[in-house]
């Protein structure tokens, strides 16, 4: 494979794996080890304590230690990708990526072990003897026939989840593809001939499962590197293999391959040849899995039959069967069970819940991954994106319930429900601290118009909004951008049924649009003719005027555009709350240590110590809606009294009137940041603050260091923003900046919702 690779990925390759340090993996300590008690905790004398309980009761090594989210990916660098027999520290690469998939697609923790031993029995000795560290083991790259014994001694002789991704990964993906690919052909898997070319452990597995999903043996012809597999052949044989021989005088290919249904190719580029795909059954699935050479290129198989489904190992083609898809995913559900083993009906429904995936509408991370655009179920996707954010969310609570429900779990879950939302955590950051806000937004959905209507993270975002029963939206947009956009992203979404439009170009609301708005902002410098102009041409301007003459109950904008020219629209035509003299900007910012609250990130270039009294305690109420009680910190560049510039200062007034005016609130400062995120510095500086533990809500002395914050923030603790939030309309309204994700215009709908519905309570 290596010759295959340009010589600029090869030196980018050696680079990555360089720099800044050597490899692609570290050990993290997820406990304090800041103290000498910490360290007394951790280790010695404290260690004890933990190391009886698991003594007395081997089970609570699963809540005393990291094992039951430990998994080692192991290999003897027998089989390691196409390069063949290159040793156990040759394949230390592929088995450091290997872990690092598994840690980020489903936060599960890996050592990689390459053991130097190519004797089997040896291999089994090896690693049966690792078991009370690992809550699984994944074998990888072991070659065939080796593989097998190896894998069914150890799944015999162990009681956690053994699994040889090479076989087991792409017999899954390709049962997902085999699923899908028969429903759209309208055939039955047990019907259906099946032949093959090649006969390794990803091949065999493939038959296997097949199999066990209703294809039948006398239908399957498997072809390897000596041709034909028939009974009495002797020529490298093995059980695994002998399974499969067929009774016949065929003994090669092109003999069998006619009016085969599907093809399997896990062999060697180009041993399919255009003329035999023409000889294969209507609407054929070839499944050409040679790296990085298939059994045959898509164009060669597409030209010779126009009706074929194809899918390949390559990125670069729709259908990639990649073990990526599941791996990490089985691996989450079986270790959240405690199961003592991967069962066929545990792979089972990994087939099933993938095939699943691949039905519903293509999610915006797979858009992004494919340069804007992702096909609709059909021929050429019949199979998840790797990219497709949804798929722990599908896979894993499956595995855990075949696991439950075929007896081999451990720790049974006592609500699948609360699980598959707990996995959230893995898709989008935002989803524990957004669950209240999306719950609540559920229970009442209210009208949300969006002023870029046809862009396509709004109309993802609406997709997604749709489904879960969020809002009832409302778009600004042409008729016909809008439908070609839908169809052209792969949305199942439809103008009057999911989602109602305001045209610009032509709505019948134009002239009442026109004189509301000189009424509200008449004063402000817009003439009728501006009037006229803007409700035509304004997207902002036209979803204001709804909102505000009732035609909506929320606003979202600023998906593109400049934030303060959109602010200008809201203040001149929505305008204040009572009791509101300016609006403020509040930003959620969702790091690996917490979620935090900054304000004012967007609106306010110089706040005075009253506009800052108004903003923190505005902001304490929206937070208390994501169901966080909120711990304030008024920042400064001083710790409490230390220094009289003007904004300390500035920030001291404030605190003294927001504890006139809302005395239950947790709140202090002027402080520094460290001291509001550190209890232990802060008690140092001042020990007597009414601030406890760590503060979550951040307020800036001014714009530019709200800002600042925030987007250093985004960017070095890789963390996920929220909002901005805008807080003081008179009615519900957000202006998102350019680098907003649909889940981020998700996210500010569902806020919108509450916030509209807790208008209606207020006004009620």
């Amino acid at each position: 494979m290596a010759d295959n690779i340009s010589q600029d990925l090869k030196s980018g390759a050696l680079f990555y794996h360089r720099y800044p340090r050597p490899g692609k993996l570290e050990i993290q300590p997820t406990k304090p080890l800041g103290n000498q008690r910490d360290l007394a905790l951790a280790y010695s004398p404290g260690v004890a304590a933990p190391c009886e309980a698991i003594a007395a009761d081997p089970s609570e090594a699963a809540n005393l230690t990291s094992r039951q989210n430990l998994v080692a990916v192991i290999s003897n660098g027998t089989a390691v990708l196409g390069l063949g027999d290159i040793g156990p520290l040759a394949s230390k690469p592929v088995m450091e990526g290997k872990a690092v998939l598994f840690k980020k697609f489903s936060g599960i923790d890996v050592f990689d072990i390459e053991i130097a031993e190519k004797d089997a029995d040896r291999l089994v000795e090896v690693i049966a003897a690792l078991e009370p560290t690992f809550g699984g083991i994944n074998l990888e790259d072991i070659k065939a026939p080796e593989c097998f014994e190896v894998e069914e001694r150890l799944k015999a002789r162990m009681g956690i989840p053994v699994f040889h991704d090479d076989q087991h990964g792409t017999a899954i993906i390709v049962g997902a593809a085999v699923t899908n690919a028969l429903e759209l052909a309208g055939k039955k898997i047990g019907d259906v001939k099946i032949v093959t070319s090649g006969a390794g452990a990803a091949a065999l597995a493939c038959l296997n499962l097949l199999v066990s999903l209703g294809a039948k043996r006398e239908n399957i012809w498997v072809t390897d590197i000596e041709g034909v597999v028939y009974e009495g052949r002797e020529k490298l044989m093995d059980r695994w293999k002998s399974v499969y021989a067929q009774k016949t005088d065929a003994r090669t290919l092109v003999e069998v391959i006619p009016d085969a249904d599907v093809f399997l190719g896990l062999s060697a580029g180009g041993v399919l040849k255009p003329e035999m795909v023409t000889k294969m059954a209507p609407r054929p699935l070839i499944l050409a899995l040679a790296n990085p050479y298939p059994e045959i290129m898509p164009e060669e198989a597409e030209a010779a039959r126009s009706d074929a489904m194809i899918c390949t190992g390559r990125s670069d083609y729709p259908n990639q069967v990649n073990n990526v898809l599941c791996f990490p995913y089985i691996f989450r559900g079986a270790l959240d069970v405690g199961a003592t083993t991967i069962n066929e009906e545990m792979k089972a429904a990994a087939v099933k819940a993938i095939a699943s995936l691949a039905r519903e509408a293509p999610s915006e991370v797979v858009a992004r991954a494919y340069g804007g655009e992702a096909l609709p179920f059909g021929r050429k996707s019949l199979i998840p994106s790797p990219f497709d954010p949804r798929l722990i969310l599908r896979i894993a609570p499956a595995v855990a319930k075949a696991a439950m429900d075929s007896g081999v779990a451990t720790r049974p879950l006592d609500d699948l429900e609360a699980y598959a939302d707990s996995l959230a955590r893995f898709v989008f950051r935002s989803g524990f601290i957004m669950k209240p806000m999306v719950a609540k937004a559920k229970a009442d959905p209210k009208r949300v118009i969006y002023a870029e209507g046809e862009e396509e993270r709004v109309l993802r975002a609406v997709q997604v909004i749709v489904e879960e029963g969020i809002a009832k939206p409302i778009l600004i947009g042409r008729p016909n951008v809008v439908e070609a956009r839908i169809k052209r992203f792969g949305l199942s979404l439809a103008i009057g049924k999911h989602f109602e439009l305001v045209n610009p170009e032509d709505d019948p609301r134009y002239r009442d649009y026109v004189a509301t708005y000189v009424e509200a902002a008449g004063r402000k410098g817009i003439t009728p003719d501006a009037a006229k102009t803007l409700v035509r041409t304004n997207s902002t301007v036209i979803g204001a005027l709804a909102l505000r003459r009732g035609d909506a109950d929320a606003l979202i904008c600023g998906v593109e555009g400049r934030f303060q020219s959109r602010l200008k629209h809201i203040k001149d035509i929505i305008g204040l709350a009572p009791g509101v003299h300016e609006m403020a900007a509040l930003s959620l910012v969702i790091t690996s240590k917490g979620a935090y609250f900054l304000a004012d990130t967007h609106v306010q270039f110089d706040p005075n110590a009253q506009q800052i009294a108004d903003m923190t305690i505005a902001c304490a109420s929206h937070v208390q809606r994501f169901g966080i009680a909120p711990k304030i910190a008024l920042l400064s560049h001083a710790d409490f009294g230390a220094a009289d510039t003007r904004s300390a200062v500035k920030m001291r007034e404030a605190l003294a009137i927001i504890r006139e005016r809302a005395p239950e609130l947790e709140v202090d400062g002027e402080m520094q940041a460290d001291a509001a995120l550190s209890e232990m510095i802060r008690d140092r500086v001042y020990p007597g603050s009414r601030l406890t533990g760590e503060a979550n809500v951040l307020i800036m002395p001014n714009l530019d260091a709200a800002n600042i914050a925030f987007q250093f923030t985004k960017i070095l603790a890789d963390s996920l923003p929220v909002g901005p939030i805008l807080i003081g309309p008179a009615k519900p309204a957000h202006i998102l900046t350019p680098s907003v994700t649909a889940r981020g215009i998700v996210n500010i709908t569902a806020i919108a919702v509450v916030e509209a519905q807790a208008l209606v309570e207020k006004s009620a």
